[in-house]
């Protein structure tokens, strides 16, 4: 595993790469960072050449100094593809990752060989992401905007951990995935800015989600680029009945359950999702 810093868009990026062959973008989701992809990247290593880079407020790379959301997160992995000199990739996402690349792939098809989903935000949820069921599901998102909420969660390292801890663990259904980096997510999110800059996604994304939620969101073009998701059978933040709109965002879609996991599927069951990634690019053949 090598560790660069590249530039790109205006800031600096921390990049993990390793691996040779065609390139795969992985793109994390929150509360997470690169690290979240090493099981996929060492089972993936012999065929591709894995790029995970920290999206802009995470891990190592800048922080922005306002929110900032799946758009301009979109323009940066444009412009970090370019500063690699990668004309074209495939991209793997989960989360904030997934949400990124929607705008992605609406703004440069082109370059992308094709899609592989985990878990993430799209329209079609549309109001059932807050019907009165699902609110203490989504409590974090609101509490994440406020200014106040930095300085709470990374108060002590306690307070940091058992945050950070408690999504890694109630998100997973196998709850022992993210035990042997817990102190390395903690170290991550304990970094001067981490917490404000990964909690900028969502002060940048709430009134597109509000809309999203009224059944008030502008439509959208359907994304032609080759994909892939593959969504986990217990995650109990995105139920796998919300994929039944999937085919209105996804015009080519290759779509089904990933069994016994929870919101993490590359992290709790690395073995599956790395055959799940290499098959799905070599259907395409991106290998």
């Amino acid at each position: 595993m090598e560790h660069l810093t590249i530039r790109a868009n205006g800031a600096a990026f921390h990049v993990a790469r390793t691996g040779s062959g065609r390139p795969l973008l992985l793109l994390h989701g929150w509360p997470e960072f690169w690290l979240t992809w090493e099981p996929v990247m060492t089972r993936l290593a012999s065929r591709f050449m894995l790029i995970a880079p920290d999206l802009r407020g995470f891990g190592n790379s800048d922080k922005p100094d306002s929110p900032f959301g799946p758009d301009q997160h979109a323009d940066d992995m444009l412009a970090l593809l370019d500063a690699l000199g990668i004309g074209q990739a495939g991209v793997v996402g989960h989360d904030v990752g997934g949400a990124v690349m929607q705008p992605l792939a609406r703004k440069a098809p082109l370059r992308l060989a094709g899609l592989l989903f985990f878990d993430f935000v799209y329209p079609g949820i549309g109001p059932r992401m807050a019907a009165p069921d699902r609110l203490n599901h989504i409590w974090y998102q609101s509490f994440q905007q406020m200014e106040m909420a930095p300085a709470l969660v990374g108060a002590t390292r306690e307070t940091c951990r058992t945050y950070i801890g408690h999504f890694l663990r109630n998100w997973s259904h196998r709850k022992a995935a993210f035990d042997d980096v817990i102190e390395a997510f903690t170290d991550n999110f304990m970094t001067h800015g981490n917490l404000a800059g990964g909690f900028a996604h969502y002060r940048a994304s709430h009134a597109g989600r509000v809309r999203m939620m009224q059944g008030e969101a502008s439509a959208l073009p359907p994304i032609a680029v080759p994909t892939c998701i593959r969504w986990a059978e217990h995650d109990p933040l995105f139920p796998y009945a919300w994929t039944d709109r999937l085919g209105e965002t996804f015009t080519d879609l290759d779509l089904a359950m990933f069994p016994g996991v929870g919101h993490f599927p590359h992290r709790e069951d690395p073995d599956r999702a790395a055959a799940e990634i290499a098959g799905f690019f070599e259907r395409i053949n991106w290998k």
